[in-house]
């Protein structure tokens, strides 16, 4: 039996969160077009975001999401057009836009989250919450070694 080396083991890891990923946002995407929503699963990140913390800047709205600043202007032009976020001027800073999420913005929480909810149950039906928590601390620990 050959064993893999760290470094071989952290691409396996890399593969599987890349992997994981597609198939959330696929299930994710299933419950929208079945229930007729006029929204990405991209649009549906930057919703998220907005609901965690409203009337951020788009830069930190970008960072949150793991986004470029130009696909963020992007995504927030059709969160706008569908009237799910509005772009408000800074108090402070006449330059800068806030973004806050509209009524209608989130109003979507409630009928979104619970599918949401749903499809991340599903995928941790037979992985205990120390489990999860031990999933999270390996990889923000390989973030702060990266990132040093």
């Amino acid at each position: 039996m050959t064993t893999k080396s760290k470094a071989d083991l952290a691409l396996d890891l890399g593969r599987s969160m890349a992997e994981l990923r597609n198939i959330l946002r696929q299930h994710i995407q299933i419950k929208i077009r079945e229930h007729g929503i006029n929204i990405t699963f991209e649009m549906l990140e930057v919703m998220s975001a907005l609901w965690k913390k409203d009337g951020v800047n788009q830069q930190e709205l970008a960072d949150l999401t793991l986004r470029d600043k130009s696909s963020m202007t992007y995504l927030i032009d059709n969160l706008t057009k569908r009237n799910m976020v509005k772009r408000v001027e800074d108090g402070t800073d006449r330059r800068n836009k806030l973004i806050y999420a509209t009524p209608e913005g989130l109003a979507l929480k409630e009928q979104l989250m619970p599918w949401v909810a749903e499809v991340y149950e599903r995928a941790t039906q037979s992985i205990s919450e120390v489990e999860l928590q031990n999933s999270i601390g390996v990889l923000n620990t390989m973030i702060v070694s990266i990132n040093n």
